[in-house]
């Protein structure tokens, strides 16, 4: 206990508790050589940081040559000060993620840094890939998976990001935005390939025997992507109510939402040319209180000129009416309804929703659940009062498919609803 006494640990606690009796702090205290190397290697200025990494990993990457005499490095980093290499060289030995050998007189990579170095080429593998932390999550449990090294803690991080991207998306939903929908439908294409290398490991997790936590985390993590696997079908429906909504511009077709977006590209200049000379500039009295100069402002109105409330509009200004311009409603929905009609037998589900690509399979499986509803909008009216219903197969298992970006699905069917007997 004199080691971490000195070390100052237990000026962080309060009276009474020893920093060893804490069990969160078992696992790195056990682990105090490999964060000490870490700490060495990141402490310090950025630049001081920059110069350690790119030596450690110069030295770590000749595989076929680990071992690298004094003369051999001089020659490796020749651009930079020798007094300058001395330092990095002294450091990385003197906290051992590097060893020198006395009898060889050679350097060589140790156990911690060669750990080290890896870890940080993972990171910087993911990093550069656009959400790459759900790849590098998964990786990371696949790898420990693999060697009987399964961290829960991974698993709880995974379970925390999916999380993040649920709670992110359902806020775009909440917001009614048109473009918070379509960014939020952006970034989930972005993720959706490091979620099937996570349904994958999940699977192969699932497939052996796990301890009480690693199952319930892994039950989680499914059930939380599964959620968001279903949110693509819920973006198309909120973008498509949306899209009836838009206000029509012209005969051209223009919609506000698309006069939106080609505003939101333009720069400040360009916006603050479009409004020169469009806009009258009211100087702001900051030295006047707003209650008390509005207070003033009635009273001389109602004294000075009671008649002023009595105002008429402005004329308004020439403009060009034009009709408005029908919206069409999706070619899917047209397509379903002329395929479900006059429909006799039962049809299998995926004949019905497959095809076009996960986005079109969603969009029509969506339609469906609008079968037998009676207060919907007109656009849906041919196809919710057609006298048919789904039905969803009793067997939990899903029915492979493998096409159009479709692996598997429910299974199901489209059948006439019964005639109710007298």
């Amino acid at each position: 206990m004199s080691e971490l006494e000195n070390s100052g640990l237990s000026e962080f606690f309060v009276d009474g508790v020893e920093p060893a009796d804490v069990p969160q702090f078992f696992p790195l205290f056990a682990a105090r050589p490999l964060i000490a190397a870490m700490i060495a290697l990141f402490r310090g200025g950025d630049d001081e940081v920059m110069v350690r990494l790119m030596v450690l990993r110069e030295i770590g990457l000749r595989a076929d040559a680990p071992e690298w005499s004094r003369k051999e490095l001089n020659a490796r980093f020749s651009f930079i000060a020798e007094a300058k290499l001395n330092t990095v060289l002294n450091r990385l030995r003197e906290h051992e993620l590097l060893q020198w050998d006395n009898d060889r007189h050679v350097y060589r990579l140790s156990s911690s840094g060669r750990m080290v170095l890896s870890a940080l080429s993972s990171l910087l593998s993911f990093g550069d890939e656009q959400d790459g932390e759900l790849g590098f999550l998964a990786a990371q449990i696949a790898a420990g998976y693999s060697i009987g090294k399964l961290s829960p803690e991974n698993l709880a991080h995974l379970l925390a990001r999916l999380g993040e991207l649920e709670e992110e998306f359902s806020q775009a939903v909440s917001s009614g935005s048109e473009f918070k929908l379509r960014e939020a439908q952006s970034k989930l294409a972005s993720v959706q390939k490091w979620m099937d290398k996570a349904n994958e490991v999940m699977r192969d997790l699932a497939a052996d025997g796990l301890d009480d936590e690693t199952w319930k985390l892994s039950q989680q993590i499914g059930q939380r992507q599964s959620r968001l696997m279903r949110m693509s079908s819920v973006f198309q429906r909120e973008l498509a109510e949306i899209a009836r909504q838009q206000v029509h511009l012209s005969h051209g077709g223009l919609s506000s939402s698309e006069l939106a977006a080609w505003l939101k590209q333009r720069s400040v200049d360009e916006l603050a040319g479009f409004a020169e000379a469009q806009l009258a500039v009211t100087p702001e009295s900051t030295f006047i209180l707003p209650d008390v100069m509005l207070d003033n402002t009635e009273e001389f109105i109602e004294r000075e000129q009671p008649n002023r409330r009595v105002s008429t509009m402005p004329s308004p200004s020439e403009v060009e009416y034009v009709d408005d311009i029908p919206l069409e409603p999706p070619p899917q929905l047209a397509a379903m309804v002329r395929l479900l009609s006059g429909l006799e037998a039962p049809l299998d589900l995926a004949d019905g929703v497959v095809g076009g690509g996960f986005s079109d399979a969603s969009y029509r499986l969506s339609l469906l659940a609008f079968l037998g509803e009676r207060n919907v909008d007109p656009e849906l009216a041919p196809l919710a009062h057609l006298p048919l219903r789904l039905r969803w197969d009793e067997s939990p298992a899903l029915k492979k498919i493998g096409r159009d970006g479709i692996a598997a699905m429910s299974g199901g069917h489209v059948e006439p609803q019964q005639e109710k007997k007298p």
